[in-house]
């Protein structure tokens, strides 16, 4: 398919885009005569022809590179077929002409012409071929050494890929542990909500208890100073008054059984009513030494 259509791009006028429909119009008969088909209908916007424009030059432009390609490819084969006669008469002049030569030489140069092409050479001469071959061994080399570092980088990751199918393996298994763990845990959860909550329900009561025990406390005058080494103190001195107490007791139940004498009978008692009062005034003395001690 070739552009027989030379596109130029008109001054920048108000006929530009006519001139365009019409290159693209012209560009696009060409393309479909070459096929022998009819250029289909559409609706020429803007858009389209722009677009259309941009195809039609960029064609035109490869369809010139092509032809000039082209052109040099006929040049060099006419070129190649007039060397090709001239060699092919020198040969026939001097008797070894293609025909007359054995059939194992001719399969000889067929195949040191394939070889030739092969290696991309552009003569038979034996330097050529050695040139040829040490480009291609270093080439293989460089190919070896590269495969050996595809296969070292191949050998670490399927190295990786192992590890990572073993720690796939292990997660997947942590999965199934934790999700059959779901259902005690749930529930032992749903235990300690419960433990919780009855918990909680203690701690008021033994903070309203507290409360209650310490207004308790406050209203029989209980303070931080009465300590449990002063109740005991206390309580001894007690039993120590108790013993000093008893024979006074005893005496003034005596006196009960005695006939009664007013007289000596108020003596008696005011005599004991002393006796009773100092012991008082001693257990006050003793109870105020031991919290002024633990002051």
């Amino acid at each position: 398919m070739s552009d027989s259509v030379s596109l130029i791009d008109p001054p920048p006028t108000e006929s530009r885009e006519a001139a365009r429909i019409a290159d693209v119009k012209a560009w696009l008969a060409s393309q479909f005569e070459a096929s022998a088909k009819e250029v289909p209908a559409f609706e020429y916007t803007s858009r389209s022809v722009a677009h259309l424009y941009n195809l039609a030059t960029l064609s035109q432009a490869k369809t010139k590179a092509a032809n000039i390609v082209a052109a040099d490819f006929r040049q060099k084969a006419a070129e190649y077929r007039s060397q090709a006669a001239r060699i092919r008469e020198i040969l026939e002049n001097v008797g070894l002409a293609q025909e007359s030569l054995p059939s194992n030489v001719v399969s000889s140069a067929q195949v040191l012409a394939n070889v030739a092409n092969l290696l991309n050479i552009r003569d038979t001469e034996l330097s050529s071929f050695l040139v040829a071959m040490g480009d291609i061994s270093l080439r293989k080399t460089s190919v070896e050494e590269k495969r050996a570092k595809v296969q070292k980088e191949s050998k670490i990751l399927l190295d990786y890929t192992r590890k990572a199918i073993a720690r796939l393996t292990y997660l997947k298994r942590t999965l199934g542990q934790l999700e059959d763990d779901v259902a005690p845990c749930e529930a032992q959860m749903e235990n300690w909500k419960t433990n919780l909550a009855v918990m909680a329900s203690k701690e008021r009561q033994y903070l309203q208890q507290y409360n209650n025990y310490k207004a308790l406390l406050n209203r029989v005058g209980y303070t931080p100073e009465i300590s449990h080494g002063v109740l005991v103190e206390m309580a001894e001195h007690r039993k120590e008054l108790e013993k000093k107490t008893k024979p006074i007791l005893d005496t003034l139940r005596s006196y009960q059984d005695l006939p009664p004498d007013k007289a000596l009978a108020a003596l008696a008692i005011e005599d004991k009513k002393r006796q009773y009062a100092a012991a008082e005034k001693y257990l006050e003395d003793v109870l105020h030494s031991a919290l002024a001690t633990n002051d």
